[in-house]
């Protein structure tokens, strides 16, 4: 029998967490006000409205989630199943059990507080209750698990539609959620301040998983290519690579030199670069995450 360790506990620890600020999110900033930004608790507030608040969201959420669990998880690992369950049916209870708690702390305390909180800033609530949600599922995805909703309806229509992404499929599924919200709660302005909570959660998500470290790639060439390469050893202190290349129209041999640098390095860089060869040209890129020496250590992960 497997002994337990801390390690093995902590991806549910972080999926118990990342349930929680979601959580946060949705029965602060998003239910209370009709804000449904596509997903199963999108889906679940819109008919937690239409049956009069009867049942509540989080029992809607594991109703919606079910089948898809059925459908969707046959083809994932075991891993993935038993903590997606486990995200899915926390999430439901978390937000059930916390809803009363959190109605108290808006209505009582918040509007106390601050009288302007009575007036609702749908879109605030949107943006903040959009960079929470994201926060929160992201430490979800990460821990290689999810908490049901969209993610299995697109897998399980892509086996019917192949022609179409994932992403895509996503896309409409969240787009068609907003669309009944909106056409539920007559009225535009919910869904498009539930888009423009969606697109936040998206991009949180997605700078959560993917890292904060922005850095910038270049590409420079130069008929000045060695002095430049050393000069950003020496001053900048970063590694650069030599690529052989041609130039196409006049054939001569190049040498396109390749470097990866932090944002505050910039400066510098193109300093070096106009002092070594003012006709130098230089192709800059963004990197959303740099791995390796000089930069975020490289590990590997055993979970």
């Amino acid at each position: 029998m497997r002994k337990f360790s801390f390690e093995s506990a902590k991806p549910y620890l972080l999926i118990a967490l990342g349930c929680l600020v979601m959580t946060v999110s949705l029965n602060v900033f998003l239910i209370p006000f009709k804000l449904a930004p596509g997903g199963v608790s999108g889906l679940s507030t819109v008919v937690y409205y239409v049956v009069n608040k009867v049942i509540p969201v989080g029992v809607l959420m594991l109703l919606f989630n079910v089948p898809l669990f059925l459908g969707g998880l046959r083809s994932r690992g075991r891993r993935f199943v038993i903590r997606s369950l486990y995200g899915a049916i926390l999430l439901s209870v978390m937000v059930d059990i916390t809803a009363p708690f959190t109605e108290t702390l808006v209505n009582d305390y918040l509007v106390r507080f601050d009288s302007s909180m009575a007036v609702p800033d749908l879109l605030l609530n949107g943006l903040v209750g959009g960079v929470i949600m994201g926060f929160g599922l992201g430490m979800v995805l990460k821990e290689d698990a999810t908490t049901g909703g969209t993610d299995l309806a697109a897998a399980l229509l892509k086996k019917i539609m192949p022609r179409f992404s994932l992403g895509e499929l996503l896309l409409i599924l969240d787009g068609l959620v907003i669309l009944l919200a909106t056409i539920v709660f007559r009225s535009v302005k919910l869904g498009l301040y539930a888009s423009i909570s969606l697109y936040v959660s998206s991009k949180t998500i997605d700078a959560y998983i993917e890292g904060f470290h922005f850095a910038k790639s270049l590409m420079i060439i130069s008929d000045r290519s060695e002095e430049i390469a050393r000069r950003l050893m020496m001053d900048v202190d970063r590694g650069v690579t030599g690529l052989k290349g041609m130039g196409m129209y006049s054939r001569a041999d190049k040498t396109v030199l390749l470097c990866v640098v932090k944002k505050q390095e910039m400066p510098k860089v193109k300093e070096i670069v106009k002092e070594c060869d003012p006709n130098a040209f230089v192709l800059l890129s963004d990197v959303r995450e740099v791995l390796g020496e000089g930069f975020q250590p490289l590990h590997t992960d055993n979970k």
